[in-house]
């Protein structure tokens, strides 16, 4: 319990307001217990110099991320997640006064820490050991090679500014900090009033490790008034909230003229379909049932990606209802978190229990019949040390609405930001898909079906009104991670009244913080541009062979040029019958010749492929470990009886891992023939030792 002013995080140090004035107490806003009313904490920026805060990120936070490449910096989200897991038990026991349950908290807690976990592991796989993001493939702007176009991303100059919502105070900020910290661009990040002091508690705890490079994260602890008008170009604005909020943000000279990103991620109605097949006893109808009863308890309903709108066929609403009531009596149980038996706690402020009630109101005033549930207090279980009474606490019990009239605009646009939903009928696929389409873009739909006709017409109907699309049938029930549940790897956001961005998703939120650069030049630029090698750059053939250099001795354009060799028939029989691969093209010369592509008999490709690799590889022990793959193949000139082969290889790009004492080392293979004709290029990925073991040393070899 902290009833002193909750500290931000500024400038490389913890800051509260001046305690000598004591107008700022009695002026800072008062967070409570949401079970009990029990004052935590008292919230104060009075006195903040915010511009020199987003200043220190633009200046030190960009100088310490801009001297770390990708891998670095993945390495470092992997030991700050361990820090976090180490100490999330006192991140458990405060989350708790936030009204969450133990379930609750382990969605907010460890859902964020498993966003680090995961860009960690995204960053080290899918992106290079380098500062540079490469986009796209190679264009070639001119006849001879001489001038190429590339695309790159590098990081934005600025600040990312993350506004986050009350409801997920650990998950909302690291889901946005993660790919930030990743593309190299520091955070400053300004959490909700009546839930900040848990995300202030998981900065504290990311500050003591030491691991944080300086002016990479930032946090303040309370409001933001003049904000905006300290953003500009280069600077990023991430914010969850209300569409509402959203769209006055959005109109700010700095975002409308002053070149200032700004992504947002607001309340959406968000739908769940029953399919016109999950009648009542299929497992699809019961695994419905129970989804939507979770979406409507979880966090309290206090969730942007719940379901608000349950739309089952007209023939089942009437079993639904039942089925959702039976529910929430057997299972869901209202109170303390910190009380045995609890699975439904308050919601996060008095605030906000009037607000839900206040929409609760207006659903009904349009037409909603409360079906589950009551607008009066619910009977709660308290915990036995609690100081303070129930009727201080921001209890609601689940209610369920129903609406005779699906063309009601409350039921598409009223949002009770609680454990409320509303059901309601339909007829035809047709008619489901409108009824989606009405809430005017959503995070999320989820569909019931177990039919591939009727998900394939629910699909083609809503997707576009959907960041995501959850389908749920009886063999991916127990496995589905549920309607609510961004992940990582998935785009988290949705088009319209949802915001229109696109949060996590991978690889592609880390680009998010980057800029996308079309980059023009001669194949030696673009070489020391972007850090791989490209065709016409100086490359380096012959002395000791590539595959006889370590890590630490390759560079890239380091070349073998192989001899050639002859193919003969009786080689594309032999290896016929020993794969068994008999197709005509290479086992029967009319019907071979017939062939608009081949002019006879010819070579197989993985032939040609696999001595391609006896004509380069150095056979000896030694720093590569492993071939690892082979990508981008492609087979251009067919190779006859009688032509001859040979190889160029080129180091084309060279990636250490931070914790291993290998890396990988990408080649551009390409085959020619007698006539210097293009026969086959691809890159062949292998597993190269950092250092050059003492056995190997002495074991050199030349290329002629």
């Amino acid at each position: 319990m902290m009833t002193e002013i909750l500290p931000s995080y500024v400038n490389g140090a913890w800051w509260t307001p001046d305690a000598a004035d004591a107008g700022v107490a009695a002026r800072a806003a008062e967070v409570r217990d949401a079970s009990t009313g029990e004052l935590v904490a008292r919230v104060s920026t009075e006195g903040l110099d915010l511009g020199a805060a987003l200043q220190y990120a633009r200046t030190v936070g960009q100088r310490s991320l801009g001297e770390l490449t990708f891998h670095q910096r993945a390495v470092l989200l992997k030991q700050l997640a361990l820090v976090l897991t180490e100490r999330k038990s006192e991140l458990y026991e405060l989350s708790s006064r936030t009204g969450a349950t133990k379930q609750d908290s382990w969605v907010d807690i460890d859902g964020g820490i498993g966003v680090l976990f995961t860009y960690s592991s995204k960053g080290r796989r899918e992106m290079p050991n380098a500062k540079v993001y490469v986009d796209g493939a190679v264009e070639n702007l001119s006849k001879d090679g001489s001038f190429l176009g590339r695309h790159i991303y590098t990081r934005l100059p600025g600040v990312a500014v993350q506004i986050n919502a009350f409801n997920f105070p650990v998950w909302g900020s690291l889901e946005k900090f993660a790919p930030a910290f990743l593309a190299g661009m520091p955070t400053v990040v300004k959490p909700a009033t009546p839930t900040g002091y848990l995300a202030e508690a998981f900065v504290r705890i990311l500050v003591e490790s030491g691991l944080l490079p300086e002016g990479s994260l930032q946090l303040v602890s309370g409001s933001v008034p003049d904000l905006f008008d300290h953003l500009r170009l280069g600077d990023l604005v991430a914010f969850t909230g209300s569409a509402s909020t959203a769209e006055k943000l959005r109109a700010h000279d700095s975002v409308q003229t002053g070149g200032v990103r700004f992504t947002s991620e607001t309340d959406s109605i968000n739908a769940s379909v029953l399919g016109t097949d999950a009648t009542p006893g299929t497992p699809e109808f019961d695994a419905y049932v129970k989804q939507l009863v979770a979406e409507m308890t979880t966090k309290a309903g206090q969730k942007c990606t719940a379901i608000r709108r349950a739309i089952v066929p007209a023939a089942s609403v009437d079993a639904v209802i039942d089925a959702v009531r039976s529910r929430i009596a057997e299972r869901v149980v209202v109170g303390d978190p910190r009380a045995e038996g609890v699975t439904m706690g308050p919601l996060a402020s008095l605030a906000q229990r009037d607000e839900v009630l206040r929409q609760v109101g207006r659903l009904e005033a349009a037409g909603g019949e409360l079906v589950i549930g009551s607008m009066d207090a619910p009977s709660v279980i308290q915990a036995e040390d609690a100081t303070g009474t129930a009727s201080d606490g921001a209890f609601v019990g689940p209610m369920l609405l129903r609406f005779a009239d699906a063309a009601s605009p409350a039921l598409h646009e009223v949002e009770a930001f609680g454990p409320v939903a509303s059901i309601v009928g339909y007829d035809t696929v047709a008619d489901a898909v409108a009824l989606v389409a009405r809430g005017g873009g959503s995070l999320v739909t989820s569909v019931a079906t177990h039919d591939p006709e009727v998900a394939v017409a629910l699909a083609s109907g809503i997707a576009a009104y959907n960041g995501r699309v959850l389908f749920l049938d009886r063999d991916d029930a127990r496995s589905s991670t549920g309607h609510g549940s961004p992940l990582p790897n998935l785009v988290h956001g949705g088009p319209g009244r949802a915001g229109g961005g696109e949060e996590l998703g991978g690889i592609r939120a880390v680009l998010h913080h980057m800029q996308r650069t079309a980059v023009q030049g001669s194949p030696e630029m673009l070489t020391a541009l972007t850090g791989v090698w490209h065709t016409g750059a100086i490359s380096q053939p012959g002395g000791v062979h590539p595959f006889r250099k370590s890590l630490a001795e390759l560079r890239i354009g380091d070349q073998v040029v192989s001899a050639s060799r002859t193919v003969t028939l009786e080689d594309i029989e032999t290896f016929a019958a020993f794969t068994g691969d008999t197709f005509y093209a290479h086992m029967d010369e009319d019907a071979a010749a017939a062939n608009p592509f081949f002019p006879g008999r010819v070579a197989h490709g993985y032939l040609l492929v696999s001595w391609a690799a006896g004509l380069f590889v150095d056979a000896a022990p030694g720093p590569v470990l492993a071939n690892s793959g082979l990508e981008n193949l492609r087979f251009i000139t067919p190779v006859s009886p009688g032509d001859t082969i040979r190889v160029e290889l080129t180091a084309k790009q060279i990636t250490p891992r931070e914790t291993d004492e290998y890396g990988e080392v990408r080649w551009d293979a390409v085959l020619k023939n007698q006539n210097d004709e293009l026969v086959a290029t691809y890159d062949v990925l292998t597993l190269v030792a950092k250092e050059l073991a003492p056995a190997s040393a002495s074991a050199s070899a030349s290329v002629e």
